[in-house]
């Protein structure tokens, strides 16, 4: 990694508010976590006083059978960004050039420029018709973030056949692939695959998650990836939740049931993409963003900012959360319960027209 450019190079914003009167619908997490997950973890401290188990054998079996792969593909790291940055780091070098998806997860064009790459950027919706040749890398966000756009299991494997043939490794990050049906990319050759803790389990602080890689693409992870990579409580904690069959169950019921009925509701003022993801991407037409940002954050909620992301201009992300709490994020933004303010005085219950 060069310094300059490391140097050189921003933070990516991303959501989450640090604000404890907000309500946050700015940041993807599952509001819900496994029961009994805190005493999971409270009852690692005695196993953190000595070195975690190296390699963690269980926590891949766990992560195996939940992905449906061999133990021994899988690779685990802290966290998706961290099986992002291996992967990235891997395989593209100086000059390389990578084919992204746009809009999309902006830490993938940071990762491809620390290691002295081009970021090639293509239609999320349109990135599996993308040509893969002459790129040492190709990224495909399922569900996309910030678009909700879950791709079809044929097209990623047919894509994955093209890159394969073009000898450009598949970077497939699937990081709210829990929240629906769809079956991982896990075990496919020449493709990458990044899980993390972070948004099905509603734990992003406790920084878990895995790779899967085979072949010799596998063998360079598991030979690039940092001794005692994961503490014994992030070990411990992402053994237990993977094992959640009922709790994840329950949280894709729930999150399609209210992705589905906040979208009709906000289709009633804005543009609302189709969405498979814990999230919904409005485009707000002619209002200005900022001020729809502040009018939701002076009602008690935090939505994210969604300009950020390449290519979108006019556009705000809302997560998927409880039904009161969605019935809340509703009335900041002027739809529902919140529509009998609307035109008021602009008083604790009312809604300015141009949110």
């Amino acid at each position: 990694m060069n310094r300059e450019r490391a140097t050189s190079l921003g933070r990516e914003p991303h959501g989450s508010s640090d604000d404890s009167d907000l309500l946050d619908f700015s940041a993807n997490a599952n509001p819900e976590v496994p029961d009994g997950v805190e005493r999971v973890y409270r009852a690692a401290f005695e196993t953190a006083r000595t070195y975690p188990p190296e390699p963690p054998d269980a926590f891949r079996r766990t992560a195996a059978d939940y992905v449906d792969c061999d133990p021994e593909q899988v690779v685990p790291m802290p966290g998706g960004l961290a099986a992002i940055r291996a992967a990235v780091a891997l395989a593209v070098d100086d000059g390389d050039a990578a084919l992204l998806p746009a809009p999309s997860f902006g830490e993938y064009a940071r990762e491809v420029r620390l290691r002295g790459g081009e970021p090639a950027f293509v239609d999320a919706d349109r990135v599996l018709d993308a040509d893969p040749g002459d790129h040492a890398l190709a990224v495909v966000c399922t569900p996309n973030n910030p678009t909700g756009t879950g791709y079809d299991r044929d097209a990623l494997l047919a894509f994955a056949e093209r890159c394969r043939e073009t000898d450009t490794v598949l970077l497939v990050d699937e990081a709210f692939l829990g929240f629906t049906e769809r079956e991982s990319l896990a075990g496919t050759d020449g493709v990458v695959v990044a899980r993390a803790l972070t948004k099905l389990f509603g734990l992003p602080g406790i920084r878990a998650g895995f790779a899967v890689a085979t072949g010799d693409l596998g063998a360079a992870l598991r030979g690039a990836r940092r001794t005692w990579n994961l503490s014994a409580p992030a070990l411990a904690t992402g053994e237990y939740c993977l094992r959640r069959e009922d709790f994840v169950r329950e949280t894709r019921e729930r999150v399609r049931l209210e992705r589905e009925r906040l979208r009709d509701a906000l289709s009633e003022r804005y543009e609302v993409a189709p969405s498979e993801a814990p999230f919904l991407l409005l485009d707000v037409g002619d209002r200005d963003v900022d001020r729809v940002v502040e009018r939701a954050r002076d009602r008690g909620v935090a939505i994210r900012d969604a300009r950020s992301f390449r290519g979108l201009d006019s556009h705000v992300r809302v997560a998927v959360r409880r039904p009161a709490e969605n019935d809340r994020l509703l009335a900041a933004l002027g739809v529902g319960d919140g529509r009998a303010g609307e035109g008021g005085s602009g008083g604790d219950g009312g809604v300015e027209s141009d949110v």
